[in-house]
């Protein structure tokens, strides 16, 4: 178990060592920022010191190095656009994205849970047909395009919810569900397809010979069996909500993570970009580590890969 463990690891940390080197890369492709900056009549003398002051006019690789050593400290550097400590921008806007995503994620789990369930029962009912249209049209509809529509709708036209920003409670539910629709779509397939499988399995067929009641065998016995791969599909896609919902956090003008990446592309404000893209990296990974390291207690056989 412990070279598996350390095997992990050493996966995780070249990981996120290729993605620090990617990241930095493509930032560097977008184009250079000091041209946004200054104005369209600044003099070369004027983009060269400016270039200087922020550390661009360095070699890339002494600027990768730099940037390594100093993310490993704990230090992302400044914003090139608002001169400020990248972390205390992440540090002001984490919180946000963390409660709208434990948001989605409740949403998710009161409707995609009950779908997904009745949809395995009712299989081939008309029930299982309109779950299985609310998952294609969850998976398939871009996030931008409802949550346009969903302000239309319950914001302009009906007036029932705010447009926008952050306030108060009703402020969560628009961009909540459009965070979570996706989300609701996936984990609701993946259960019913799980569901189905372990009602076909011996020990419900058992539990029905000896009369245990029909709701009784699906939802103590069968759901408890189906629901290990929708729990670990649900722990990873969090990460993402959180530190990912840059479409939906824009639309919504949510102070989060995802508008914050935004404006650092609009920016070209590559400290930022690479800070938030490693954050949510890290996230991810992590998450993934502890998944594996809890299915190899589970299933012996897997420390064997």
């Amino acid at each position: 178990m412990q070279r598996y463990v350390l095997k992990r690891i050493f996966q995780s940390l070249l990981t996120l060592l290729v993605l620090s080197l990617l990241i930095f890369i493509v930032c560097r492709l977008t184009g250079d920022p000091v041209l946004l900056m200054l104005p369209d009549d600044a003099s070369p003398e004027d983009v060269a010191q400016l270039r200087t002051a922020l550390g661009l006019d360095r070699p890339l690789p002494v600027q990768y190095g730099l940037f390594l050593r100093s993310a490993l400290q704990g230090d992302f550097g400044r914003s090139i656009k608002g001169q400020v400590p990248v972390l205390d921008l992440i540090r002001d806007r984490f919180p946000n994205s963390i409660r709208l995503g434990l948001v989605s994620l409740l949403i998710t789990i009161v409707l995609a849970f009950p779908l997904g369930v009745i949809a395995a029962v009712k299989k081939g009912t008309a029930v299982d047909t309109l779950a299985n249209l609310i998952a294609v049209l969850g998976q398939s509809l871009p996030q931008f395009w409802v949550g346009i529509v969903l302000i239309q709708v319950f914001a302009v036209y009906l007036r029932w919810l705010p447009v926008a920003g952050t306030g108060s409670l009703w402020h969560y539910i628009l961009p909540g569900f459009t965070l979570g629709w996706f989300l609701v779509a996936g984990i609701m397939r993946l259960l019913r397809s799980s569901m189905l499988d372990v009602l076909d399995s011996e020990f419900v067929k058992l539990a029905r010979i000896k009369g245990v009641s029909g709701w009784s065998v699906i939802w103590k016995h069968a759901l408890k069996n189906a629901v290990m791969p929708v729990l670990t599909f649900a722990a990873i896609y969090l990460a993402i909500l959180i530190t990912g919902a840059i479409l939906v956090e824009t639309v919504f003008a949510w102070p989060g993570i995802g508008q914050l990446i935004y404006q650092g592309i609009v920016y070209r404000d590559f400290p930022v970009i690479q800070a938030v893209v490693l954050l949510t990296a890290v996230i991810v990974v992590s998450v993934n580590f502890v998944v594996d390291i809890a299915y190899a207690y589970l299933d012996p056989r897997i420390r064997l890969h």
